[in-house]
Order: structure tokens, then C-alpha cells, then sequence
């Protein structure tokens, strides 16, 4: 155990828990798009450290590391290629969701599809919303453990407590301006800490020499289509994340989310970089080390500056809190607005959603801390939870946006089979295949040929899923929005 890095930890983690409580104040948060949207006025400079922090949580620093660990650096990019390519079908989209007005992703597929799909919708994002949280609480447990020599449980304790905490405090405004200052420490950090440990293995000479032999290509020893199911999920995730149609829908306007979805694909190389040349470095350095602790047991270990670990545990910490917090903020919206807000007789008052939005969250982060004990590794239970939610939503979403024959019954078809096939294929396949290889393309031809064969609804494109340009007097009008558009009434 090392003191400094204790106390750079337990510093960081006061100063999370000093953000939540200012943001907390009621002053802060009384509306809640304040608590959801941080009243939809975070400068672009904090949305795409938001966006970035939100992002890069245990799926990155120990999933990730554990992929470039085991497979290679080659393979590796393959691995994290779903995400810029992701970031660029949400550039597309982007106006086009913050014109929409949403708090859930769901909501967006009633405008199109009706209530029976948003329902459906909701449930499968409940359902894998809380398994993503749940390994950011295991990830979050297993960097206190590595620090203060507590065991992984015992550190999954206190990230919980402090994961729920940020959540229930100020909302999106505590959660994105701790992400955002997050974000800058670790980006700095990793950047800082690529020169020094590769003076540690003679440059990137012995960075590539000393690897194992099908650690050098591009397969990493895998079949295409295992490396194939790797990528996938990532891909598919954030096309859908609830979390980055939220954080647009926070943006000033659309052009201010474009431009954070810009900002999202540049600083993305700057985190997937150096977490690619570390987790390498360690297949050497740390030979017999845990695959997912490939970048943080390299500044436990002593292999660069003892602050410069400490800043990159605590940030890399901070990174998964702060990802588990807007997880657990997300799901528990589609509680609020898919469940009550959508079914209730009146309005819900802002204390009202405000109070139940707290109380969902505390309830699913009991759900998801009971839900780790039950997978034994970050990246197992990451390819489970991201498979679930993509394959589901990906399809009809796109649908949604762009394919005006798409029918409801379609939609809920390929939703149901998605699902049932994803876990099906996990729960009986002996396979290295993961599930999103048989179960994406089943959800597709779904989708295709029961479209073919009923009758799509008569408004098969709504406004406010359309295209507009900016500067009119329709849907992109800056103050659009600001009302749930599932319960407009028809003229």
C-alpha cells in the first residue's frame, strides 16, 4: 500500500463527493431538467469532457486493458474502433436529437413507433442500464482494492456508496463537472505517463519485440468473427447510449451538440491511445499480472512518478464513479419519464419527479451491486450488458431516423428476439463466439421482413425526428424541447 497513493485517492474522492453536495443545493437543482439536463446550459467544453468521462468508465481502463492485455495492441484496435465510428452516426444524429426534446430513449421510439415499442424499449434499457452499472461498481471496487489493500468487495462497497451518492446529489450538472475536470487529469496523465514507461522498455522497439508472437497481429490469435463479436457491442452501444442522447439534449442548442460530438471523436484518441501502449507495455513489464489491472498495476507497481500513479488510479477511479453515476441517473429517467411521467393522470410537479428520480436511483443501485457478485470478470459482464441494450435498440432506432416503412410490429419483433436470443446464446452457446454475431443479425431480419409484410403507421416520419436545418421556425427552434413530444396532441 502505497501512502501517496491513499491520499491522492482519498483526496479525489472528497472532492467528488464537494461537488455533488454544491450541486446538490436546491438552488442548483428545482426543475428537473436541472436534475436530467443540468438546464440544458453546460458550455461545449464540459459537455465533451462529459461526453468523454460518461464514455470511458471500467469498460475502458479494465475491460479495454484486459482486451489489449490478452490479445495485443493490433487487435486491439479493432477492439476500440466501435467507438469513433460510433461518435460519427451520432455527429449525424445529433441535431436531429436535440431537436427531439427526449429524456429517454425510449420516448423517441413512441414518436415513431407508439407507446406498446417505448415500453418494450424501457424494459430492455432497465435491464441492461443496470448491468453496466453494476461493473462500474465492481471496476470502481477493484481500483480501491489495488490502492488501500482493501479486498475487491470491500472496495465495491464504497464505490457504490459514492456512485449513488453523485447520482442523488446535483444530477447532470454534479456529474458532468466532475467529469469534466476528470477528464483533463487522466488524458494528462496517460499522455505523461506513455514516455516514461516506455523508457522502461527501450522505446517502442522493445515495446514490440518482446511481445508474444500472435500478440503482433491483427487477429490477436481470435477467428474474425470472435473478433468481430468484440467489436460489435462497443459499436452498437453508443449509437444507442441513453446517456449520449441525454447529454445532447443538455446542449445549448443543436449546433452546440454537434460540436460536442466533434470534440467526443478527437478526445476519444487521446484516452484509447495511451490506454493501447500502456496495457501493452505491461504484457512485458507485468507478465504475470491481472489482465484488467494491465494499466493501473503499472502506477501501482512503481513504473512511473509516485504522484503521476496517483492522479491516474484516482482520475481512473473518478472516470468509472462518474460513468456509474450518469448510468444510474439514465435508467432511472425511463422509471420517471417512461414510467409515471408517461401514465400519470396530471403533470408530475418538479419536486415530484425530482424525489421519484432519487428513489429509482437508490433502488437500482441495490439491483446492480447484487447484480456483480454474479460475473467474475469487468469485460464478461461489459460484452453481456452492452450486447443486450445494442442489439435491441440499435436497429429500430435507426429505423426510427431513417427507414420510413418500418412497422410497429416489426420493431417490437426484432426488439423481443434480440433479447431472447442474446441471452439464450449466452446462457446455453459453448462458444467464443459472443452473442451479438447471431443474435444482431436475427434482430435485423426480423425488422426487415415483418416490415415488408404489415402496415407501417400513417405518420411514419415525424417532425421532429426530420432533418431540419437550423435557423427556422420549426422543430430546431432553440427553445424546442422542453416538453415530453410523445404527449402532444394531434391537430
Amino acid at each position: 500500500m502505497n501512502l501517496v497513493h491513499v491520499s491522492i485517492l482519498i483526496l479525489y474522492l472528497l472532492g467528488l463527493i464537494a461537488t455533488g453536495i454544491w450541486f446538490s443545493r436546491s438552488k442548483k437543482i428545482s426543475t428537473g431538467d436541472d436534475f436530467i439536463f443540468a438546464g440544458r446550459q453546460l458550455p461545449t467544453v464540459v459537455m465533451v469532457g462529459t461526453l468523454v468521462a460518461t464514455w470511458v468508465g471500467s469498460g475502458t481502463i479494465i475491460g479495454g486493458a484486459s482486451f489489449v492485455y490478452s490479445y495485443g495492441p493490433l487487435a486491439s484496435l479493432i477492439f476500440f474502433a466501435g467507438t469513433p465510428l460510433g461518435i460519427l452516426v451520432l455527429y449525424v444524429l445529433a441535431r436531429r436529437i436535440r431537436v427531439s426534446g427526449s429524456y429517454t430513449v425510449p420516448q423517441i421510439l413512441e414518436m415513431r413507433f407508439g407507446i406498446s415499442v417505448r415500453m418494450l424499449a424501457a424494459a430492455i434499457t432497465i435491464l441492461a442500464y443496470i448491468g453496466i452499472v453494476a461493473y462500474q461498481f465492481t471496476g470502481g471496487g477493484s481500483i480501491i482494492a489495488l490502492v488501500t489493500g482493501l479486498t475487491p468487495g470491500q472496495g465495491a462497497t464504497i464505490a457504490t456508496l459514492i456512485i449513488t451518492f453523485l447520482a442523488l446529489g446535483g444530477g447532470l450538472k454534479s456529474v458532468a463537472w466532475s467529469d469534466f475536470f476528470s477528464a483533463a487529469i487522466i488524458v494528462t496523465g496517460l499522455l505523461i505517463a506513455v514516455p516514461l514507461v516506455l523508457g522502461h522498455t527501450d522505446g517502442f522497439t522493445g515495446w514490440w519485440e518482446n511481445l508474444p508472437e500472435d500478440a503482433t497481429t491483427f487477429s490477436g490469435g481470435l477467428s474474425a468473427l470472435a473478433l468481430l463479436g468484440y467489436f460489435l457491442p462497443t459499436f452498437l452501444l453508443i449509437i444507442a447510449d441513453q446517456n449520449m442522447y441525454q447529454r445532447l439534449g443538455a446542449s445549448k442548442d443543436p449546433a452546440a451538440a454537434r460540436h460536442a460530438m466533434a470534440g467526443m471523436f478527437f478526445a476519444s484518441f487521446l484516452i484509447y491511445f495511451p490506454v493501447i501502449v500502456l496495457a501493452t507495455a505491461a504484457i512485458t513489464l507485468l507478465p504475470d499480472g491481472d489482465p484488467g489491472d494491465a494499466v493501473l498495476g503499472l502506477a501501482s507497481a512503481g513504473l512511473m512518478p509516485t504522484v503521476l500513479g496517483g492522479l491516474i488510479l484516482a482520475s481512473a477511479l473518478a472516470f468509472i464513479i462518474t460513468t456509474g453515476s450518469s448510468f444510474l441517473l439514465s435508467v432511472g429517467s425511463n422509471i420517471v419519464y417512461d414510467g409515471f411521467a408517461r401514465f400519470s393522470r396530471g403533470e408530475l410537479s418538479d419536486r415530484r419527479r425530482i424525489v421519484t428520480h432519487r428513489l429509482t436511483i437508490l433502488v437500482i443501485a441495490v439491483l446492480a451491486y447484487v447484480l456483480g457478485t454474479f460475473f467474475p470478470t469487468v469485460l464478461e459482464l461489459q460484452m453481456y450488458s452492452y450486447t443486450v441494450y445494442g442489439v435491441a435498440l440499435v436497429p429500430p432506432l435507426m429505423a426510427a431516423f431513417f427507414w420510413r416503412r418500418a412497422t410497429t410490429p416489426a420493431v417490437l419483433t426484432s426488439m423481443g428476439l434480440g433479447v431472447l436470443v442474446t441471452i439464450g446464446w449466452e446462457q446455453l452457446a459453448d462458444s467464443e463466439l459472443n452473442a451479438v454475431i447471431v443474435s444482431l443479425p436475427a434482430a435485423v431480419v426480423a425488422l426487415v421482413v415483418v416490415s415488408l409484410v404489415t402496415t407501417p403507421r400513417a405518420e411514419a416520419l415525424p417532425d421532429e425526428l426530420a432533418d431540419a436545418e437550423p435557423g427556422g421556425s420549426g422543430p430546431d427552434a432553440p427553445d424546442s424541447g422542453t416538453t415530453d413530444p410523445s404527449t402532444r396532441k394531434e391537430p
